[in-house]
């Protein structure tokens, strides 16, 4: 028998938003999809008192975080990295430690690089990583599926956005329940 939750445990629970970014984005297979998704994930950790996290790869060249992601999060401060996987960012494994997270929820782009990247520093970090397929892409629907399949692989558990919010809910019929409910319908 597993001592492992298979769920995920919401009070060691962080959301990870990977470099939606405004000159990459244009280029993402189902890029309306990804955006969408994430806001909805954003809101729903925001009403669950989840920590976030949002990076940005290489600013200068890539852009801003797009206006719908950084207008989600309270607070928003991006932490700007060189390095594909967010653990090679300064700042970003010391904010997930500090929030006390090791159940880390990804989204973002491209899945095959900085989300496949950061998912597989996390794994070694012991973390259990969810990542979320349906608020990731890539430029192209294989490096997308190759990407999502590779995570699985390492041991990630993919999910989907419904998915993840419902699980960290956990029960119907509370005020979190009902602000969530009108995320997903």
């Amino acid at each position: 028998m597993t001592t492992t939750p298979r769920r995920i445990v919401r009070k060691k629970a962080a959301l990870a938003v990977v470099d939606i970014q405004e000159r990459l984005l244009p280029a993402i297979f189902e890029k309306d999809r990804v955006v969408q998704n994430a806001v909805r994930l954003i809101k729903g950790a925001a009403a669950l008192k989840l920590p976030i996290v949002a990076t940005e790869q290489y600013r200068k060249g890539i852009g801003p975080t797009v206006p719908e992601i950084a207008s989600a999060i309270h607070g928003f401060a991006p932490i700007e990295k060189l390095a594909f996987s967010c653990c090679g960012a300064e700042g970003f494994v010391a904010a997930i430690e500090k929030a006390g997270a090791t159940d880390i929820i990804l989204c973002g782009i491209e899945a095959h690089v900085c989300v496949a990247q950061t998912c597989l520093d996390l794994l070694d970090k012991d973390c259990r990583v969810f990542v979320v397929a349906d608020a990731c892409s890539s430029r192209t629907p294989e490096n997308q599926r190759i990407g999502l399949e590779r995570m699985r692989d390492a041991g990630a558990i993919i999910v989907s956005t419904e998915m993840i919010l419902f699980d960290l809910l956990d029960r119907a019929g509370t005020d979190e329940f009902k602000q969530v409910l009108t995320l997903v319908k």
